[in-house]
């Protein structure tokens, strides 16, 4: 048989990047403040908005101190997240539950802060519902000790966990929950007060994949973000939302502690430790600092907040194009008989960040001829994601979590970007029909 040469390429996940954004980082080139100004701040007070009202045309300027101080720009994802667990007070001798199936900075966080992970393995097959592989929440509740100080929730995908049932489960466990008492320090006093004024276990969301993702909690629609406890998002190249890197934490308002000061221990943590940041300092006679702790160095540069404001003004629009390139893939996936993502239900609809799938019936081996043989046609795939407990770093030992390796090992997923035209579409669909055909002849 003559061999076939496939000329079309179908990359897994180009940025989409238009002329807007171009053009707003020339004009933050030309304006000679590139660091961390004017753009980086008024990104934080529109995600504020959005995260509030699911909407990008809120004229936040209209009243900037409703949307200020209510979420942090930072430079990934990881570093969100580790800011969250600094700030909940999360150190040496505590734990914190996190599940098996993520990616790592899930968990590398943790590891940063000195606290133990604890993993959780998934439900079977994932949420009946969804399919996507949230936690068991079963064992994740007994999963709490008194040492327990924050669980790590996934929004993997874009799809939104139950929160119900985790608050419900850690509102269970309240007694054996033993607040911080301060050691003295800033950090040390704000850390303790907070954990007094949660008074449970902390629900930490790790939202990389979810930013416009929402779900009805307690009777009512909320945006990720305005959901747990804390939240950390990723503005990753490879996210629907990106500032090339980056990345953003949020969090819900607290009874006697006000947002401006969580704000401002964020950006002391962000920033080295130093009370003021390079706008402040560059107003006249305003040189003077002090430096509050010896911290770390993470804030995000006005270069890629510029990004971040014209991403935000497309957003809308580019969710509602993956919607429609999702039920295009809905379509074909139901009539092979592969199980897929259900990225919208009655209470959730997904920020439809990737589309997994996994073909019943078959293993780790043949899943990845399954890649290779597409590969082959130009269409590239990827795994989201080898259980953590599979790698070098956390054991190499996933014996304990067989819901978690039995999920990944048929699951493949598919390239799903805004870069894709219909015919790109089309030509995905084909050919998991032509290899899946070929597979089973």
């Amino acid at each position: 048989m003559k061999d076939v040469t496939y000329t079309r390429k179908i990359p897994f996940s180009p940025p989409d990047i238009s002329e807007l954004e171009i053009q707003e980082v020339a004009e933050a080139l030309r304006s000679g403040w590139i660091t961390t100004g004017p753009r980086t701040k008024l990104l934080e007070r529109r995600l504020a908005a959005y995260i509030a009202a699911g909407r990008t045309d809120v004229d936040t300027e209209a009243d900037p101190a409703r949307w200020s101080n209510r979420v942090v720009c930072l430079n990934s994802a990881t570093a969100a997240e580790e800011m969250n667990l600094r700030i909940l007070g999360v150190g040496p001798g505590d734990e914190v539950i996190v599940p098996a199936y993520t990616y790592t900075a899930s968990a590398s966080a943790v590891i940063h802060c000195g606290a133990k992970v604890v993993f959780v393995d998934i439900q079977r097959d994932g949420d009946p519902v969804s399919h996507m592989p949230e936690m068991d929440y079963a064992a994740m509740e007994a999963a709490i000790t008194p040492r327990t100080k924050a669980i790590v929730s996934v929004d993997l995908g874009g799809i939104v966990c139950d929160y119900e049932r985790i608050f419900a489960a850690v509102e269970r466990k309240k007694a054996l929950f033993t607040p911080l008492e301060s050691d003295g320090t800033a950090l040390g006093d704000l850390s303790s007060r907070i954990q007094k004024a949660i008074g449970r276990v902390a629900v930490v969301a790790d939202c990389a994949h979810g930013l416009g993702g929402s779900r009805v909690v307690w009777g009512e629609k909320r945006y990720c973000g305005a959901i747990a406890d804390m939240t950390s998002f990723s503005f990753h190249a490879v996210k629907n939302f990106t500032t090339a890197e980056g990345g953003a934490s949020t969090w819900r308002s607290l009874p006697g502690i006000s947002d401006g000061e969580i704000y401002n221990m964020y950006q002391l943590l962000s920033l080295h430790g130093q009370d003021k940041d390079a706008l402040s300092k560059s107003k006249l006679g305003s040189w003077e600092y002090d430096i509050i702790g010896p911290w770390y160095k993470c804030n995000m540069t006005d270069i890629m907040a510029a990004i971040g404001l014209r991403q935000l003004d497309r957003y809308p629009g580019l969710l509602a194009r993956r919607r429609e390139i999702m039920k295009r893939y809905d379509n074909v996936c139901d009539a092979l008989g592969f199980s897929r993502l259900v990225h919208h239900t009655d209470c959730m609809d997904s920020s439809n960040h990737l589309y997994l799938i996994r073909i019943p019936g078959i293993g780790e081996e043949e899943r990845n001829r399954f890649i290779e043989q597409i590969a082959e046609r130009g269409v590239a795939a990827n795994v989201h994601y080898k259980p953590l407990p599979m790698m070098t770093a956390y054991g190499k030992d996933c014996s304990a979590f067989p819901n978690s390796y039995a999920y990944y090992a048929n699951l493949i997923t598919l390239p799903f970007h805004t870069k894709l035209t219909d015919e790109d579409v089309d030509y995905v669909c084909e050919t998991l029909r032509e290899v899946f055909k070929k597979g089973n002849d």
